[in-house]
Formats: C-alpha cells, sequence, structure tokens
C-alpha cells in the first residue's frame, strides 16, 4: 500500500513539472579552431565559453566544444558528430570561414540552426535552402570592405594591391574590396595569394611592390596575416598598410611587431570599446564583455574573435524563450522554433553591433557594427 502511494505521489509530482513547463536540457554543440594556423582566433572564443550562461530561461545549457584544429574535414566530422551523437540543438562554429562554408551541408541536412563565428558573405548568402539554416555574429566583409575603401579615399589612395589567403577567407575579401574599389575609382595592380601555413611570401611581395602601389592589403586572418606585412617592411615598401578585421587581436599585435605600426583596419567596436563614445548604444555591451573576459584571462586579452562567440549567446538569450514555447529541447519542433526566433532577432545589442535580422539576413547589422582602426604604438586605437 506504501508502495502504491509512492508511485501515485510520483506521477503528481511528474505530471506538476510538466504543468510547469520543465524541459529537458539545451545542448549547444560547439567546433572551433583552437590549434592550428586560426588559433589565435579559436582561443578566445574558447575562452569565452566558459563565460556564457549555465542556465537559459531556467534551462539548463550544455556546452559541448570541439577543437576543428583549423581543419575543414574535422569541422565538419565535429558537426556531424554533435549533432548525431550529442544530439545538440544549434552548432555554434566554426572560427574559419572555409570550415563554416563545408559545414552547411550538414546543418541543413539535419535541419539544425548553426551561429557561424566567421566573416564571409557567403555563409549567408545568397539566401537558399541550405543558408535557411545558418545565421552568423562577425560582419560580412561587404561591411568592413566599404569602410577601408572610403578610409583610402580620404588618404588620397589612387592605387592599390591586394595580398590574400588562398582560400574562401582570401577570395572573399577578393571579390568584394575589388567590386567597390573599381566602383570607387581605385586602380587595383596586383592580385596576390598564400596560404595560411606558408612561412615565405618572397615571390609575392616583390610583384606587389614592383606594382608600385599606393596602399597594400592583406586579406588575411590571425597570425598568419603579419607574415606578408612584415616581408613587405623587410624589402622597403613605404605606402600605407590595410589589415581586415581579421587580425582584431593581441596575438598578431605580437607576431608582427613594430612592422605593423600605423595600419588601419575595419574592426568590431568591441575592440575599442572604452574609446567609444557614451553616445554610442554598442558601448556598455562591448565593455561588460571586456571585462568579464579580462577578468578571467588577464588584461589586455580580450579580442574581437571572442566576441563572436559572446554574440552567439546573446542571440540564444533572447531566442531560447521563444523557441521554448513550441517545443522541448531536443526535437525537432525545438530546433525549428529556435531557428524561427533567431531569424526574427530585432534591436538586439550585442557586443560588435545592434541585431535586426530578416528572412533575407542572417547576419542584420548596420554600420554601426564597425569602426576604423589604426594600430598605434602597439595598441589599438580608435579613428574618429
Amino acid at each position: 500500500m506504501k508502495i502504491k502511494l509512492s508511485i501515485s505521489k510520483l506521477f503528481v509530482l511528474v505530471a506538476a513539472a510538466f504543468a510547469a513547463g520543465v524541459h529537458a536540457d539545451i545542448n549547444v554543440g560547439i567546433t572551433l579552431s583552437a590549434t592550428g594556423p586560426a588559433a589565435s582566433l579559436g582561443i578566445p572564443e574558447k575562452n569565452t565559453v566558459a563565460l556564457l550562461p549555465a542556465t537559459i530561461a531556467g534551462q539548463k545549457v550544455n556546452y559541448i566544444v570541439f577543437d576543428d584544429a583549423s581543419d575543414t574535414t574535422t569541422a565538419v566530422k565535429n558537426t556531424r558528430k554533435l549533432i548525431a551523437e550529442n544530439k545538440v540543438d544549434v552548432v555554434i562554429g566554426s572560427t574559419t570561414s572555409p570550415n563554416s562554408l563545408a559545414m552547411i551541408d550538414v546543418v541543413a541536412e539535419a535541419e539544425t540552426p548553426m551561429i557561424a563565428m566567421a566573416a564571409s558573405s557567403r555563409i549567408i548568402e545568397p539566401m537558399d535552402g541550405k543558408r535557411y539554416w545558418v545565421f552568423k555574429t562577425p560582419q560580412n566583409d561587404a561591411q568592413m570592405a566599404t569602410a577601408i575603401v572610403q578610409h583610402m579615399i580620404d588618404n588620397n589612395v589612387k592605387t592599390v594591391a591586394y595580398i590574400g589567403f588562398a582560400d574562401a577567407y582570401g577570395e572573399g575579401w577578393w571579390n568584394e574590396f575589388s567590386k567597390i574599389a573599381e566602383a570607387r575609382k581605385i586602380q587595383i595592380v596586383a592580385n596576390e595569394r598564400f596560404n595560411r601555413a606558408d612561412t615565405s611570401v618572397t615571390g609575392q611581395v616583390l610583384k606587389t611592390i614592383a606594382a608600385k602601389p599606393d596602399a597594400v592589403l592583406i586579406g588575411g586572418a590571425g597570425t598568419p596575416a603579419a607574415l606578408p606585412q612584415k616581408s613587405l617592411k623587410e624589402k622597403g615598401y613605404k605606402g600605407m598598410m590595410y589589415q581586415t578585421h581579421g587580425v582584431a587581436n593581441a596575438d598578431f599585435l605580437r607576431v608582427c611587431g613594430k612592422d605593423c605600426e600605423g595600419t588601419f583596419l575595419p574592426a568590431g567596436p568591441v575592440l575599442v570599446a572604452a574609446q567609444l563614445p557614451d553616445s554610442n548604444p554598442i558601448k556598455k555591451v562591448a565593455l561588460e564583455y571586456v571585462t568579464k573576459y579580462e577578468a578571467a584571462n588577464g588584461k589586455g586579452t580580450v579580442s574581437t574573435f571572442g566576441a563572436h562567440a559572446w554574440d552567439a549567446s546573446k542571440l540564444l538569450v533572447n531566442a531560447v524563450p521563444a523557441a521554448l514555447k513550441k517545443g522541448q529541447p531536443g526535437t525537432p519542433e525545438f530546433r525549428k522554433a529556435l531557428r524561427d526566433a533567431l531569424e526574427n532577432t530585432r534591436n538586439l545589442t550585442a557586443a560588435h553591433g545592434v541585431f535586426n535580422m530578416s528572412p533575407q539576413d542572417h547576419l542584420g547589422f548596420d554600420q554601426r557594427s564597425r569602426v576604423m582602426v589604426k594600430i598605434d604604438g602597439g595598441n589599438w586605437k580608435l579613428v574618429q
């Protein structure tokens, strides 16, 4: 009799729990490049995971983190494992554009939303049945290329050379930058490529110098982007130097050293959060991230890349409550509802900008998401 009463009470408690809206844990799968050529980007992302909320909308969140070692094949394997074995509700990653692009087929087939931490606009454009499931947090290369071209025009640059990665990141930047530069009557006099793991770019640099450009743009990311610039300086190049937002971390400054003094680049506002005017709506949120990251990892360690992971979490915190109304974590209904809620993100201020997504735009940033920065005295300086 006592046993029957105990079982009866148990059923009452279970029923009450479900009536109160108790759901399974939310599983977030993350693949990032903590080792390999993109490690200087992936490590801040991995460090940021430790700062993400343990619960969202009252539900426990499990973060399952894999290192893809900056390798496209590994990123795809990680994504398949996260979905098939770990039953994740959403995938965050990867660090680089080639890896993120390769993951799209996997998440689309599994109908699992993905939030990329890589920059190429091709990750979310053109919108199609596969990219329907994909979002991202870094600024598009087209947005940043526009800022560079405008700065070049303002500084009387007439000719420019391009040295970029021989992968999706370098090609994406070439496509966007060359299109905008030519439209604004800046002549491109050289177009060279190098690999992330290369140890010498002497041939590319000599061709670039021979073209006598007023400025050089290096379309690279992380510490490998320092190689062409150091080589250009070594060979005596005296023109203006530009990098992309792919180098906005302390490791790049350390590796490039004095050879990067005076370099200009577009970046997310989080990089110079303390220098932003108080009227900037992003400043408060950006400083919140900077404070938490540096408290855990040391002063001066913050980078824009960790903030891409932080902003992915901001998107989830905003979207999960709506998704929970339509399904439980671990179900197709929840994943679809989460995708829909991400797409309906409006006026969400994050460390890199203000998200306003739509069915046609799975990033949703405007010009508030970028600033021009100069490397000055080994530090990042906001260009007013």
